[in-house]
């Protein structure tokens, strides 16, 4: 980030065999599909969702394509002082500011069933007391422990959290990265060490985790950071995020092959698909031609939209901004979408077999979604509760 038909059952007068009938039905259904890996996805009625990857593996991620939709926000506290002390204390007091309650309820009216959670991103501080930090050098934490709350307190309404953190080797978080030693002998490990604490710290609250920035390694290096994410939760999902479907040059398979999900990072949809096109830089050679289209001087446009469940054995997932730009060339407008194109694209996904994420603004000061951007998530989640229906 830069920023099934079933059929119809025979009528039958009596109520009881009518019953009867239907859960015979509905067994044999299950039965079926149990033996062929599939479950029936509740977001999208008939959508059969596969619980084992092409390779015979488990798909820890097929809670997510069963799933309805997840939200994300990018909470990353900037705090303000002339000193080191003046920002720690401010710090603290956007921390605190922090209005869970309302946080919780606007999810809560969405009918999302899971939520990304940044831990951190390129301010120099964390949105959650780190005990591992605190011991490396005091102040760029806040004394409010924000996360395990949002995680108890969506576990408790069956939903789960995701954390979000830059990648190992990139040096979108400055302090982590400086107080790790970045570039230094031993890194790699002390870095596993910081992701290990917070799993252990988490345990079954921490459902996944989504890192940002990453390049491609070998997959001893994959497994050893995997294995960190896992300490606390062996069922935790994992994604590496290389901008695949927005910066890639058209490279839309994982970064990481052996990851659970795709982290499927997106800039802009185009007429309900996805531009995998990089518009870059801000300004440089940008036009809107006579559709009212984003174009790049040179470069053909580029769509895509999945066909499959799986994309190189990991689950289908993508990472969809919306009225808040992750690319500053991409004005903040053309993030915003119809309720019909949104709603739109979002079956497609579910269509098959796919999962999606919505990143969404957030207040700093208090933790709100902007209500014209709330109301769109509730009314996408009364569009696929309706689905459901059908």
């Amino acid at each position: 980030m830069i920023f099934v038909n079933h059929g119809t059952l025979p009528r039958v007068v009596h109520a009881k065999r009518a019953v009867r009938s239907l859960n015979l039905h509905l067994f044999l259904v299950i039965a079926m599909a149990a033996g062929a890996g599939l479950t029936s996805s509740p977001a999208l009625a008939g959508t059969p969702v596969k619980t084992v990857k092409p390779d015979g593996a488990p798909n820890r991620a097929a809670w997510m394509a069963q799933g309805s939709y997840g939200v994300m926000t990018h909470y990353l506290i900037t705090p303000k002082g002339g000193t080191p002390q003046e920002k720690t204390a401010d710090l603290n007091r956007i921390a605190n500011n922090f209005d869970l309650n309302h946080y919780l309820a606007q999810f809560d009216e969405s009918g999302a069933d899971w939520l990304i959670f940044t831990l951190g991103q390129g301010t120099g501080y964390l949105s959650s007391k780190n005990e591992f930090i605190d011991r490396l050098e005091a102040g760029f934490t806040p004394h409010r422990d924000l996360i395990p709350e949002i995680g108890r307190r969506l576990h408790q309404r069956g939903k789960r959290m995701i954390i979000y953190f830059p990648g190992a080797q990139t040096a979108a978080d400055p302090m982590v990265k400086r107080l790790l030693g970045l570039g230094t002998a031993g890194y790699a490990d002390r870095h596993n060490e910081f992701i290990r604490h917070w799993s252990l710290k988490l345990g079954k609250l921490c459902d996944g985790w989504w890192f940002d920035s990453c390049g491609r390694q070998e997959d001893t290096i994959w497994r050893k950071e995997m294995d960190a994410c896992r300490a606390g939760n062996p069922d935790s999902v994992i994604a590496f995020s290389g901008a695949e479907f927005c910066a890639s040059g058209g490279q839309l398979k994982p970064t990481c092959p052996i990851e659970d999900y795709h982290a499927g990072e997106i800039h802009l949809l185009e007429d309900g698909k996805i531009r995998t096109d990089f518009i870059w830089p801000p300004g440089e050679g940008l036009s809107i031609n006579a559709d009212g289209k984003l174009r790049k001087a040179g470069q053909a446009a580029a769509f895509y939209l999945p066909a499959a469940q799986f994309i190189d054995n990991v689950q289908w997932h993508c990472l969809l901004p919306i009225d808040l730009t992750f690319n500053p060339a991409v004005p903040n407008q053309y993030c915003h979408y119809t309720d019909k194109e949104l709603f739109q694209f979002v079956d497609d996904i579910k269509a098959v077999g796919g999962a999606i994420t919505i990143n969404v603004p957030i207040e700093m000061e208090n933790g709100h979604v902007p209500e014209d951007t709330h109301a769109q998530l509730v009314r996408l989640g009364k569009h696929l509760q309706a689905s459901r229906k059908k």
